[in-house]
């Protein structure tokens, strides 16, 4: 199964392409060193990934051709939005009504939004952001496969499994040869175009280490690279941009300096900020984000979350639960104080409905620019939070292709979704859900 559908290639301008899918005309940045008009290509993240032969892309896009408008008629259907309900009260409708019509909200009527706690009043909610979401992004779904390459750390995140803190857990590095055999498997084998490497801060690869390994991934299995080290330094960040790494996977986990203090003693928040910053200005898609119930969080803090998400120039959005591990500092926590330290089931739905709240409200803050991620965090609280999140203005979706017999060491939090679920099967349940949605794997801007 391919997670990018080919596109024709109609006119180059400079670097850009503009790549014509069943009628539709999106635009990607080429930096391959010959691209053609009429040539068909994959594209992921707005650049150009590969070529690809017209044998080839004629029998894939036979395939996909009555599917690709049967998947769009599902998601219009599904993304209709009717908002004249006189059961519901006046302030919310003029809200969404507004939101709807892609004005900019006011702080106060994002926080009443984040306050809202009645079931029906949240589908109303989501059903816009969702509304808002096929306006500006068509049915497009990003799918990406993540490898986690290493589980050692050498920070100290008061909540994290991989962090040093974690005395319990039995560690691994993946080797150079370990690590192409997964990406050619995922790209040649299953057809993703993006993959995201990630580990701990792990001083076991040097950054030239890392550089020879995006070369050769970038050589022999053409693909969009994300980065997922934590701070290697700027200096580091400009090595592997050379290398070919296009995006850079790092949440600023909160906006607040003493929550963040809080749970990274050993952290700065403006050096994570400087790092998302540099990247940026380097050319790196930025994927970033919060925590949704990190202790003595409020909702201005969540709001303020998704704002500076922005002011990063966030491609992607990465908003998840908070879910500290057992063997951390945090740990220590309450149920009561936090909603995933409990096993009533009651208490992981609450905390499920408040992420995809953030999800929604990403969605109405940041509606033409941003894709929006469904975490694995969020798949591990509830099953049904892929969809419910896809149905809120969500857009991305991450499988896990790291090999299983490291997969279960890669414990930030314990009991992990898709944890030992094989590639194949994480693949077939996506794509059912996928087309259910009525969503095609397309990520480019719409002209």
């Amino acid at each position: 199964m391919c997670y990018a559908i080919p596109g024709k290639v109609e006119k180059i301008e400079n670097n850009t392409v503009i790549v014509d899918y069943f009628g539709e005309k999106r635009k990607a940045y080429n930096e391959l060193a010959k691209i053609n008009i009429g040539d068909y290509i994959y594209a992921q993240g707005g650049f150009v990934v590969s070529k690809i032969s017209d044998s080839e892309a004629q029998s894939i896009l036979s395939v996909w051709k009555e599917t690709f408008f049967q998947l769009q008629e599902v998601d219009l259907k599904l993304s209709r939005l009717q908002l004249s309900d006189n059961n519901t009260d006046k302030k919310l409708l003029e809200i969404l009504d507004k939101a709807s019509q892609s004005k900019e909200l006011t702080r106060e009527e994002l926080l009443y939004l984040l306050e809202l706690k009645d079931k029906r009043k949240l589908e109303l909610l989501f059903k816009t952001a969702n509304f808002l979401r096929q306006k500006y992004h068509k049915n497009s779904c990003c799918v990406h496969g993540i490898i986690e390459i290493s589980n050692y750390c050498r920070q100290g995140c008061r909540y994290c499994g991989i962090s040093y803190h974690n005395k319990e857990l039995r560690r691994y590095r993946m080797t150079k040869d370990e690590i192409l055999q997964a990406a050619r498997e995922a790209v040649q084998v299953y057809g993703f175009k993006s993959l995201v490497l990630q580990s701990g801060e792990d001083p076991g690869y040097s950054v030239l280490e890392l550089v020879d390994i995006i070369k050769e991934i970038k050589q022999k299995f053409p693909a969009l690279i994300f980065i997922s080290f934590g701070e290697i330094g700027i200096n580091g960040l400009e090595k592997l941009y050379q290398a070919g790494a296009r995006g850079l996977l790092m949440r600023f986990e909160t906006s607040n300096p003493k929550l963040y203090q809080d749970a990274h003693p050993d952290m700065s928040l403006e050096s994570r900020l400087e790092h998302l910053r540099k990247a940026y200005a380097m050319g790196y898609l930025i994927l970033t984000g919060g925590l949704i119930g990190l202790p003595g969080q409020g909702k201005e803090d969540i709001l303020n979350d998704i704002f500076l998400a922005k002011q990063l120039h966030a491609e992607m959005f990465s908003f998840g639960p908070f879910i500290p591990h057992p063997h951390t500092p945090f740990a220590r926590i309450k149920p009561a104080q936090h909603p995933a330290l409990s096993d009533r089931p009651v208490r992981a739905s609450a905390q499920v409905e408040e992420v995809i709240k953030v999800l929604a409200l990403a969605r109405i803050i940041d509606h033409t620019h941003a894709k929006i991620l469904v975490t694995t965090a969020l798949e591990t609280l509830s099953r049904e939070a892929a969809k419910s999140s896809l149905l809120a203005g969500a857009n991305s979706l991450m499988l896990n292709v790291t090999p299983l017999a490291y997969r279960p060491f890669y414990s930030i939090y314990p009991d992990r979704a898709h944890q030992s679920e094989d590639i194949s099967s994480q693949i077939e349940s996506t794509v059912s859900l996928l087309r259910s949605l009525g969503r095609a794997p397309t990520d480019l801007e719409v002209l």
